[in-house]
């Protein structure tokens, strides 16, 4: 039997077992703090919009393992994306566990409220699609389902779309943090729009080029998502958020935040690729 902190010839992998632990730690903080009275009047509420936040993270960060290792030629980074995707799954099954503590264990208003309030629908499809993600992770569902494997795990991007709907409505009149995660989900899912046979035959500076370019795309589509969603569902000025985008006086916007960390993707993958071509080869072995 295989062990997550090992590969498949069964040898010890310290960076997958530092992920592994890593993971746990999110969990482990809401635990102390739910056992310490800090989280407020609400600690369980508190606890159940951290846990579906860190689901949403994680999955993100599945989503961004790809791009990462094949920009900075790391192919062993990809050996954790399956675990992260797992944890995903199960920050969203003690999400949705916690809601039921809240409802006092009431099953029947947890189904009711589940089907009559549509950000709660939507939040439990998802739920049900990271599930179905994680139970087929295995090898030998990957063996089973051969070249569907890969399509069925095309379904992260919608369940992410969903997901990042069930964060929007859930948020309500202060959604900063949704539009930062659609900015960078809309990064991810921009990135892999470019044909990789394509970006594989490109230099350094036309790929460094296309991602600056998608870096720019990316924070104008979640500004452009801030403007929509306050104009659409609330009372709040949407022209004067959408004016705050133009400058910086007052703080960073989510839009801007996108930007900053997708071209800080730029600006390394152009200083790892520089630094590779400075490293002199090795004389030949007469």
């Amino acid at each position: 039997m295989s062990v997550p902190w090992r590969d498949r010839r069964g040898r010890f992998l310290p960076f997958k077992a530092a992920v592994l632990a890593s993971l746990f730690v999110p969990g482990a903080l809401y635990a102390f703090w739910l056992s310490t009275d800090a989280l407020g009047g609400r600690p369980v509420m508190e606890t159940i919009h951290g846990t579906g936040l860190w689901a949403l993270r994680l999955l993100l960060i599945s989503l961004a393992i790809t791009p990462f290792a094949r920009a900075f030629d790391w192919p062993g980074l990809l050996l954790v994306r399956r675990m992260v995707g797992v944890a995903a799954a199960c920050y969203a099954v003690a999400h949705l566990g916690l809601y039921v503590v809240d409802q006092n264990f009431n099953l029947i208003k947890v189904v009711s409220e589940i089907a009559l309030r549509f950000y709660l629908t939507i939040g439990f499809v998802a739920l049900l699609g990271l599930l179905a993600l994680a139970g087929t992770s295995t090898n030998n569902w990957m063996k089973a389902l051969g070249r569907n494997w890969k399509r069925l795990h095309r379904l992260a991007y919608p369940i992410g779309a969903v997901a990042l709907l069930h964060y929007y409505i859930q948020a309500k009149a202060n959604v900063s943090e949704p539009v930062f995660a659609s900015g960078l989900f809309i990064w991810l899912m921009a990135w892999r729009a470019v044909p990789d046979a394509w970006r594989r035959r490109q230099g350094t500076a036309t790929v460094a080029a296309i991602n600056a370019g998608l870096a720019v795309l990316a924070a104008l589509v979640a500004a452009g998502l801030e403007f929509a969603w306050y104009a659409s569902t609330t009372h709040i000025n949407a022209w004067r958020v959408l004016y705050a985008n133009e400058n910086i006086a007052h703080g960073l916007r989510p839009a801007h935040w996108v930007f900053v960390c997708a071209a800080g993707f730029v600006i390394v993958f152009l200083a790892h690729r520089l630094s590779r071509k400075r490293v002199p080869a090795r004389p030949a072995i007469a």
